[in-house]
């Protein structure tokens, strides 16, 4: 697999541009139990000015069908849009839009969408600009969808988000803690990968979302009641059998943060009124007040976090390959084991320090071969690429990876051949640069004719006849020669031909007029210094 994927790391720059003025589709349900990722599209988002170099922060809503994933993410598009200014939330009678959404028991969102335009942000803590990614998915447990088809957007959903909304009716189930076993055992595999001191938890934010919270008289509505909650049910106690002790253990070791939030009942117009757009006073007061407290709860900027691996904090570019490797596992016809996932996400994370040392080459070359710049002599070329390459390496060594030394090495061992092979290009480059060795054959033979022609002329008057004819012969040898060379350059026809003509030209001035013309130089040299030296014994005899 990850043979695959460096194959393709250099094909997101050819990505056919789509419209992101809206909803994209990213995942596509395929209706035959299998899903693919819909690559272009994608890359037309993760690879855009403002998120390819960009740290990400996604922002996934999942859980079972209809219950308003949708549309909670169309007020936190909503929160966005406004920047979370007061009375963002909008005129009562506004319709709610963004992403699809309706009432019923039919599912609206197949696969898994993000929306097109990523919401910029600095966070005021650490001064980082992020890339706000928002990502809605198929709702699980649908009389559509087995239960493969089900984990497999809930593993997706998860293993790419910084945050995952894990969106619940009525009450935390037994049921929906074991959907994140698959998770917390991957999440354990992770820990016992990382060699580093600080062992750094595999998940980042995982908020539970109550929807139609009851029971108000033992937990109040809101981040407060849903904490304690939520510490309720994640308590480990003796009594418990020894699989959901795990469960809570795990949770809390493999998410940075774990949150809940309990949100009351919308109202029957919500509830059950097809006709139900979306609009604020259709709501009951207690549901809308909630939601305005519930988004800026979510994407306070203070704890807005990038997408992380491993440590490493993933950019738009980044997150591409980790879709790529995680979609491909799930291919299988039955779901991957945690040793799989964590091996996909090894190979993601040293194909995407390969892709960054790759593009650190490639930059620090086009410095001074690449573009407009000029010829460059072959031992600053050299040094050129010396120092590209140990840029180069030092980028890919800088990046936290997993998988262990062999699987770094292997990756390594890429780079080191995508340098040597792109050096040969950049030479080939510098090369065409160079003026007077493009020229080198045309003037070779022209020298070739002008020797010729002057040596016919020279013999014939000596009456050497059969050495003239050579000459002539030599003459319109080169003159056909570099009417052709001249002819195929001219057409683009027939490159090898022409290649071939350059090889003579070469050995013939290699060979013949370096040589003639050193001599010339040596013999002319040799002359000025006998004659200085002649003039200066003149002026010496005079003097005396």
């Amino acid at each position: 697999m990850a043979e695959d994927l460096n194959n393709d790391s250099s094909e997101s720059d050819t990505f056919e541009v789509i419209d992101t003025n809206g909803p994209v589709q990213i995942i596509k349900d395929n209706g035959d139990h299998t899903f693919t990722l819909c690559e272009n599209d994608l890359a037309t988002i993760l690879m855009s000015k403002n998120l390819k170099d960009t740290p990400v922060v996604v922002v996934s809503v999942a859980g079972a069908f209809r219950k308003g994933k949708s549309f909670l993410l169309d007020f936190i598009l909503r929160y966005l849009t406004c920047e979370g200014r007061p009375g963002w939330m909008g005129d009562p009678e506004e319709e709610l839009t963004g992403f699809k959404w309706r009432g019923g028991t039919n599912r609206e969102t197949s696969g898994i969408w993000v929306w097109g335009q990523p919401f910029i942000r600095t966070n005021p803590v650490t001064g980082e600009k992020v890339a706000i990614l928002l990502m809605d998915t198929q709702g699980t447990f649908d009389n559509q969808a087995i239960v493969r088809d089900s984990a497999t957007i809930f593993a997706l959903s998860t293993m790419l988000s910084s945050i995952q909304i894990y969106n619940i009716s009525q009450q935390i189930s037994e049921d929906d803690l074991q959907h994140l076993h698959l998770f917390t055992d991957y999440g354990r595999l992770a820990m016992q990968d990382d060699s580093s001191d600080s062992k750094t938890k595999p998940f980042q934010r995982l908020e539970f979302l109550i929807r139609d919270w009851a029971f108000e008289y033992e937990f109040e509505l809101g981040a407060t009641g849903g904490k304690n909650y939520l510490n309720k049910i994640l308590a480990v106690s003796e009594n418990q059998h020894e699989e959901l002790q795990e469960v809570r253990h795990h949770i809390n070791n493999c998410f940075e943060n774990v949150g809940c939030f309990l949100l009351p009942y919308p109202g029957r117009t919500v509830a059950s009124k097809p006709q139900f757009n979306g609009k604020i006073s259709d709501m009951e007061d207690d549901f809308a007040k909630g939601i305005e407290n519930l988004i800026p709860y979510f994407l306070h900027e203070d704890i807005l976090q990038s997408k992380k691996i491993h440590g490493q904090t993933l950019k738009g570019k980044d997150l591409l390959y980790y879709f790529k490797s995680y979609v491909e596992i799930y291919q299988q016809d039955t779901l991957p084991e945690p040793m799989t996932m964590l091996r996909a996400t090894a190979e993601a994370n040293n194909l995407s320090a390969l892709a960054s040392a790759q593009e650190k080459y490639t930059e620090n070359m086009d410095k001074k071969v690449g573009g407009d710049h000029g010829y460059l002599n072959e031992t600053d070329l050299t040094t050129h690429h010396a120092e590209s390459m140990e840029l180069a390496e030092k980028e890919f060594h800088s990046t936290r990876k997993m998988g262990g030394s062999e699987l770094s090495k292997a990756y390594l061992d890429k780079l080191e051949k995508y340098m040597e092979d792109q050096f040969q290009q950049y030479c080939k480059i510098n090369e065409s640069k160079n003026i007077f060795k493009s020229a080198r054959t045309p003037i070779t033979l022209f020298i070739v004719l002008a020797v010729a022609y002057v040596a016919h002329g020279i013999l014939q008057a000596l009456y050497l006849g059969p050495l003239a004819m050579l000459c002539n012969i030599v003459f319109w040898g080169a003159m056909s020669t570099l009417g052709v060379w001249i002819t195929l350059k001219w057409r683009g026809e027939q490159p090898e031909v022409a290649e071939k003509i350059d090889q003579i030209a070469e050995i013939i001035w290699e060979q013949g007029l370096t040589p003639f013309y050193a001599l010339i130089i040596a013999a002319g040299t040799s002359a000025a210094i006998k004659h200085a030296q002649t003039a200066q014994q003149r002026r010496k005899s005079k003097t005396s």
